[in-house]
């Protein structure tokens, strides 16, 4: 079974008063931290929109295909869109944000794991659903009806997704703000 990884970061980060993507945690860009959990899937794509010239000349990319949603502005449906467009036939895909820097490769590797086993899983934390999410080839197939920023809350909606608890391998801590980043 092949299980792409697909990594969303095109945002603007308003809140966060700059370019998230590039800010510094442990002495990396927060998006190479994004960009490591995912290392273990193939093929890898990192959507870009909001300064992605910056990004791309500044951030080890990891050996993941840059994509650049022209479309970034309408949210994250449209990275979405852009990114399961360069997976190409993948069985499965792996999502995580690139603003979650606390999300492992065991993690990631836990909900991968379930692709042979669901349309559809995502990461549990205490029972409280998040990231990383596994889209089946049925899901990715219908992310083109997505609009707007809600991502794919909508095509799992009434759906049986497969829950998995990843609690003790990963923090689901968003960093939207620079007080959040200073808090990890």
């Amino acid at each position: 079974m092949r299980v792409g990884g697909l990594v969303l970061a095109a945002g603007e980060g308003s809140r966060f008063g700059g370019t998230k993507q590039l800010a510094p945690l442990e002495g990396r860009p927060l998006i190479e931290h994004a960009l490591a959990s995912i290392a273990g899937l193939s093929p890898r794509i990192v959507v870009l929109g909001h300064a992605a010239g910056e990004i791309r000349a500044t951030a080890d990319l990891q050996g993941a295909e840059p994509v650049v949603c022209e479309n970034w502005r309408e949210g994250q449906s449209a990275s979405l869109r852009c990114g399961v467009a360069a997976l190409g036939d993948v069985d499965a895909a792996v999502v995580v944000l690139g603003d979650q820097p606390r999300i492992t490769s065991a993690a990631v590797a836990a909900v991968a794991a379930a692709a042979g086993e669901a349309g559809a899983a995502r990461a549990a934390y205490g029972g409280r659903p998040g990231h990383p999410v596994l889209l089946g080839r049925a899901m990715l197939d219908r992310v083109a009806e997505l609009r707007g920023d809600v991502g794919f809350r909508d095509l799992l909606g009434g759906l049986a997704v497969l829950e998995v608890e990843v609690g003790e391998l990963a923090d689901p801590t968003d960093i939207d703000t620079q007080e959040e980043l200073a808090r990890l």
